[in-house]
């Protein structure tokens, strides 16, 4: 026997739209929380107000200075300060959690801070800033190092040297006369030459000076207020949050679509049998294709539209009762001309299965038309010797078998010696009002003349 393909088919665009029309509650609801779970992750993730002040550090610096700075300015003594007159008196930890500090080019550090309000905000980036020029400077000051007292000496020596230096060229320009001689030529020239070092002593004492201003640094301005909150805000992260649990749900769905391996297509259950679909009857009951709701979580899934398959094809249900009996009166036509005895198979666990095989066998009943209901078990069906001008009759509920679970079903029936006359396919549907009256007992002639 011809093991059927398992079914491959691509995502559709119509299966989408099943997808969104039978399940549309289940997606709202789980819209609904990944909103929810966006606007819990706003509380960690959202950075609410953010603005950022810049200080200037003043000289020449090295990059590993620059991030000790930016080190400083993060600091808990800065936080702790900053926090003291700040006026909703947060505390130093608080601070920690929304102030960051980054170099940028041109020895700028820069403070970047968050808070839930943009008065906040621009009030932390400015006290922070300026609580972190203060310890820079303090640290400066405090630091009495040997390079700072070797650079207060040179300073002064060179001051020294500048006054003796004035002092002498005094001295040596009264000595000079206004004649041309040897001697004043000399004279002249040791002159120029200490002018020249003391211009030499001059360039030195300057940049002295200059190198003293390393520890300054300076608040580039005050900090802009921010017109809104930074991304992402809590309206993207529950907007994000919802769009995002909607579509796992249209793909979960999707996914556990192509996972699943029970056929429902007419053409791949007759292919899977070895034998062909003689019709297609609908089965009435209270709640149609929806589970019973047992419990919490079937009340739940009935709330959310989960209680009912949503992959099913499209079926062309019977307009009434008297519609609906002549498809089955059509079956039991069909069936006559096979073998005289007829066992129909259905599934234990199969109920709507179970529900068409009743009807039929009512009817063949009514009608004298020889059929019996046998019973198997899914995961290893076995079915009756078959006896003289014997064949069986498979009725089964769409989408409730997979491909392997008959063909074990079909080599049951050929281990047994049964013939395979065809299968019906079951539809649950919902009883809407009043059935309508059955047909007629005495008119199966009428009903079995249009049977195709």
């Amino acid at each position: 026997m011809e093991i059927p393909p398992l079914t491959d088919d691509t995502v559709r665009l119509a299966l989408i739209g099943q997808v969104l029309r039978r399940r549309w509650r289940l997606l709202v609801a789980l819209a609904v929380l990944g909103a929810a779970v966006g606007a819990g992750a706003s509380v960690l993730f959202s950075p609410g107000y953010q603005t950022s002040s810049s200080v200037l550090l003043q000289g020449p610096r090295q990059a590993d200075e620059l991030l000790t700075q930016a080190e400083v300015a993060t600091s808990s003594v800065v936080f702790d300060r900053a926090a003291a007159v700040l006026p909703w008196h947060p505390s130093g930890a608080d601070l920690k959690k929304q102030v960051t500090a980054s170099v940028a080019n041109g020895n700028v550090v820069t403070i970047t801070v968050s808070a839930d309000t943009a008065e906040h905000a621009q009030q932390l980036a400015d006290q922070v800033a300026q609580q972190f020029v203060k310890y820079s400077g303090q640290l400066a000051s405090n630091s009495a190092d040997a390079s700072v007292q070797l650079a207060q000496e040179q300073r002064e020596s060179l001051r020294q040297q500048v006054q003796l230096t004035t002092q002498k060229i005094s001295d040596l320009a009264k000595t000079v006369g206004g004649d041309l001689t040897v001697e004043s030529v000399q004279v002249r020239t040791q002159l120029e030459g200490l002018r020249t070092s003391l211009e030499q002593a001059i360039n030195d004492l300057n940049q002295a000076d200059l190198a003293t201003g390393v520890g300054n640094t300076v608040v580039l301005g005050p900090s802009e207020r921010p017109a809104g909150p930074a991304a992402p805000t809590l309206v993207q992260l529950v907007a994000g949050g919802a769009v995002l649990f909607f579509l796992a749900g249209v793909f979960g769905h999707l996914f556990a679509a192509r996972a699943d391996r029970r056929l429902r297509g007419e053409p791949e259950i007759a292919s899977a049998l070895g034998s062909p679909i003689l019709a297609g009857v609908d089965v009435t009951t209270p709640q149609g294709d929806r589970l019973p709701a047992t419990g919490l979580y079937g009340k739940l899934r009935r709330l959310l539209g989960g209680d009912r398959p949503w992959v099913l094809p499209p079926i062309a249900t019977s307009a009434d009762a008297v519609n609906r009996d002549i498809r089955y009166r059509r079956v039991l036509a069909r069936l006559a001309t096979g073998p005289a005895d007829v066992l129909a198979l259905v599934a234990e666990d199969d109920e709507t299965g179970k529900l068409a095989a009743g009807q039929l066998a009512e009817l063949a009943d009514r009608l004298s038309v020889p059929l019996r209901i046998f019973e198997f078990a899914a995961g290893r069906p076995t079915v009756p010797d078959a006896g003289p001008d014997a064949g069986v009759l498979v009725v089964l509920s769409a989408g409730s078998r997979t491909a392997w679970e008959l063909v074990r079903l079909a080599e049951a029936c050929s281990d047994a010696g049964q013939e395979i006359v065809g299968a019906v396919l079951s539809h649950p549907v919902r009883s809407s009002g009043p059935e309508a009256e059955p047909v007629a007992e005495d008119a199966p002639e009428k009903a079995l003349a249009g049977s195709a």
